[in-house]
């Protein structure tokens, strides 16, 4: 299979530096454009970008001319096939609507389009089948791409824990969050602010915790999902660690389970998803009394996997409770939207 040349939006960002490191060598994809603000349109991307991950910035997009994103239209989309969205909240609906119309598939790890009706908010291992939201956005819209998103980096790591325990009857969802600066970019967090410190506050992450789930395992009903309908209750914190987020999960049940039956459903959880970038085990259970932790887990499956551990009964009736681990800026962001993209080719959405 030839390699399909990709661009990414926003590519000097935290999130699309690691877009940039990612697709360095993917059997699929290869680099072929990086947009940015005006202030870097013109100049080596490596003369732009403050490079901050620990892996070497990768030769080829070092050498690279950023392109503005004013340039995006339907002269380009003869040599790119997906356009990756790591944009700031505050242009990336007119910027990715502009890909869209122009026919690009847009791949986005920004949050302004995830809960559009028409729009799908895809874990590939959980619900592939809102794919089929690509052909009533294109239909209405008269779009000759479309836009497809991944949820939120803290909610997809509760998602993924929440489908196998589905069979149970989920009730009611309550959920503490500790998540990484990383997840806040790379000056988002002023280090005087989080260093010997909790930020018990993270803005519209709870809102977005409390609703992502809901549509995510939902259920394709026509030409629209009907929303899961169980509760999330979520409080969000920023903690002094670099990559990771970890989350203190309680779940009420319809029905009684026990903690064996909640590993079992861990243990056995698989998908038919075996692209490149989707891991083998997409969910890992650490029998160990004190994981998962951010700093022995996140790595996880190339930073793809999910790992759940002291999963014990609560104090209510029919609740168990555990902790969920994942790598933010991977399976929670970039990575998230690279499983995404080789869906849909493997789908033949692109």
């Amino acid at each position: 299979m030839k390699k399909l040349q990709v661009g990414i939006l926003g590519a000097t960002g935290s999130v699309g530096q690691r877009f940039v490191q990612l697709l360095d060598g993917p059997p699929w994809f290869e680099l072929g454009a990086l947009f940015a603000s005006e202030r870097s349109v013109g100049k080596k991307y490596k003369e732009v970008a403050k490079w901050f991950l620990p892996y070497e910035m990768p030769e080829e997009a070092a050498e690279m001319v950023v392109k503005s994103m004013n340039d995006v239209d339907a002269s380009e989309k003869k040599d790119i096939a997906v356009m990756f969205s790591a944009l700031p909240g505050s242009i990336a609906s007119e910027v990715e609507k502009r890909c869209a119309q122009a026919g690009y598939a847009v791949s986005s790890n920004v949050a302004v389009h995830r809960m559009e009706p028409d729009v799908p908010l895809v874990i590939p291992e959980l619900n592939t089948d809102h794919l089929a939201l690509i052909e009533v956005q294109k239909s209405k819209r008269g779009w000759d791409g479309f836009i497809i998103t991944n949820p939120n980096c803290s909610a997809i790591v509760l998602t993924m824990s929440l489908k196998p325990l589905m069979r149970y009857g989920i009730k009611e969802v309550r959920v503490s969050t500790m998540q990484a600066v990383s997840g806040a970019g790379y000056a988002g967090v002023p280090s005087m602010a989080i260093l010997d410190n909790v930020i018990p506050f993270i803005g519209n992450e709870e809102d977005k915790m409390e609703s992502e789930p809901q549509k995510i395992l939902g259920t394709m009903e026509g030409s629209e999902i009907k929303n899961a309908t169980f509760t999330v209750c979520a409080s969000c914190h920023r903690v002094p660690v670099m990559d990771g987020h970890t989350e203190a999960v309680w779940v009420k049940f319809e029905e009684s389970v026990s903690e064996e039956g909640v590993k079992k459903a861990f243990k056995n959880f698989s998908t038919d998803i075996k692209t490149p970038f989707a891991p083998e085990k997409p969910i890992i259970l650490r029998e160990e009394q004190d994981r998962p932790q951010p700093k022995l887990d996140r790595d996880a499956g190339r930073g793809m996997s999910i790992s759940v551990g002291r999963i014990r009964g609560g104090r209510m009736e029919n609740e168990v409770k555990y902790i969920a681990q994942g790598h933010n800026t991977v399976r929670g962001a970039a990575g998230a939207s690279i499983l995404n993209a080789e869906v849909l080719v493997e789908r033949g959405y692109i």
